[in-house]
């Protein structure tokens, strides 16, 4: 059995350990590649899809981080691990302030109608205005590594001891905190947060994705996307990657060593699933679910049903980003650097271009006409069609 991502040992004994230097050493964002899976080399693109970067903004390194752009009313909001936190107008590029949080940076960017709000180092939790001006900051119980989810009154966050802890929007006072079951190995992933009316959907390490009241962080259900199997603590790691999506009545999923899978987001009874290993997640559009495979594969499932649509493996072990619809294609960045564009009808290869040359880890934006993505190195690159 091939492990593509580097695992975290996460157990009581040993969740001091995990909180301090030796976490970089186990990073699967980790630029070294499989030995024994040798990304495929590409080749030349036949291109119907003409893409052009429309702006790009240096904002800083990831470092050992994978942080995610945000956006909202026309604006995308950008930070990275030296504490840089920006503001970006998505239809020129220009940067409307760049602060510095005050903190080095493991996570971001959430945001809503009044905060962004990111996560420092030692779990701290920071919300600014939308201006930039820092509103409040406060305490999680250890290291954030995914996005603050922000919204409906809260900022809801999980640090790596797998509790899940909301803050008022305003006041930054913790309102509530639940801790849940956490296994002995985890992948060094991001596992994220959505939130709806009344719930704050969590993916968890070990398959398992809890919907949460937002008032008081009560149960409301729970669903398995990965079952853990295996003789062993390394066969049986089957955490949610990516973050949750919610479409419509639907709650889809990926886990590692799992399935991908869609639940009814009110109930969380399943409507259908698939086998699947993924570390970074699922998107989806009024047709289809699309998945990026640890082998490489872009995978595209009917919505409803589960029915496989298409699978596109020409992209095998280039560390894909997660994949989102955009335009008439499915775009998906690699560890080069590389944006491709997948045909949403048949998974062909109908474009491609290229960043700066490190890899992209959060799954690309969608913000109006453009596509938002944001390297490794520190590259924010508007894309756009022609």
């Amino acid at each position: 059995m091939q492990f593509s991502a580097k695992l975290l040992v996460v157990s009581s004994a040993f969740l001091a350990l995990t909180a301090c230097s030796s976490l970089s050493s186990l990073n699967p964002f980790s630029s070294k590649a499989d030995a024994k899976n040798q990304p495929a080399v590409l080749t030349e693109v036949k291109a119907t899809m003409a893409i052009k970067a429309s702006w790009t903004v240096a904002i800083g390194t990831a470092g050992n981080y994978a942080f995610s752009p945000a956006a909202y009313a026309q604006n995308v909001y950008v930070a990275a691990a030296d504490g840089t936190l920006a503001r970006i107008e998505v239809a020129t590029g220009r940067v409307v302030w760049r602060i510095n949080a005050g903190s080095r940076l493991t996570a971001g960017v959430g945001v809503d109608a009044t905060s962004v709000v990111v996560a420092g180092e030692k779990g701290q939790v920071l919300a600014f205005d939308l201006d930039g001006k820092l509103r409040w900051k406060a305490q999680s119980t250890n290291e954030i590594l995914s996005a603050p989810a922000v919204g409906h009154g809260l900022v809801v966050v999980r640090s790596i001891d797998n509790k899940v802890s909301a803050y008022d929007l305003t006041t930054g006072e913790r309102k509530w905190s639940v801790e849940r079951p956490l296994p002995p190995l985890t992948l060094r992933l991001a596992p994220g947060i959505v939130l709806n009316e009344q719930q704050a959907i969590v993916a968890l390490p070990g398959g398992r994705m809890s919907a949460l009241a937002l008032n008081n962080g009560g149960l409301r259900w729970e669903a398995t996307v990965g079952e853990p199997k295996g003789a062993t603590e390394l066969e049986r790691v089957a955490d949610v990657s990516g973050a949750p999506v919610i479409f419509g009545g639907d709650i889809c999923a990926s886990s590692y060593q799992g399935r991908v899978a869609c639940f009814d987001a009110s109930t969380g009874a399943l409507r259908w699933a698939k086998a699947l290993s993924s570390e970074v997640g699922v998107s989806v559009d009024e047709r289809f679910v699309f998945a990026a495979d640890v082998a490489g594969a872009v995978n595209a499932y009917a919505r409803n049903g589960g029915a496989s649509a298409w699978r596109n493996d020409k992209l095998s072990y280039r560390r894909l980003s997660a994949p989102v619809s955009y335009d008439r294609a499915v775009a998906v960045g690699d560890f080069a650097g590389y944006v491709h564009f997948l045909s949403r009808e048949d998974g062909s290869l109908i474009g491609r271009i290229t960043t700066d040359g490190s890899q992209i880890l959060a799954a690309p934006l969608v913000v109006d006409a453009k596509l938002i993505v944001q390297t490794k190195s520190g590259s924010v690159v508007a894309l756009a069609t022609e």
